[in-house]
């Protein structure tokens, strides 16, 4: 079974693994419209969880570097 949803916001995901970290500096750092533009590009037609949840945990430099946020 398949069940999909649709988010607004990257608030409403819920993130796993490593994946928790990159998401949380987004939302610290105030930068969750430009990362949904972000997603809309890689992805115009969606994503699954996981797909998401592993492009926030294996491509944290890309977005980082892509949104301006510096690594600690």
């Amino acid at each position: 079974m398949k069940v999909t949803y649709e988010i607004e916001n990257i608030d409403e995901f819920r993130a796993w693994s490593g994946a928790v970290a990159t998401r949380n500096a987004i939302i610290e750092n105030h930068k969750q419209d430009e990362f949904m533009f972000i997603l809309e590009d890689i992805f115009p037609n969606g994503c699954s969880e996981t797909e998401l949840n592993d492009f926030l945990w294996f491509d944290s430099d890309f977005i980082f570097s892509a949104l301006g946020i510096e690594q600690s």
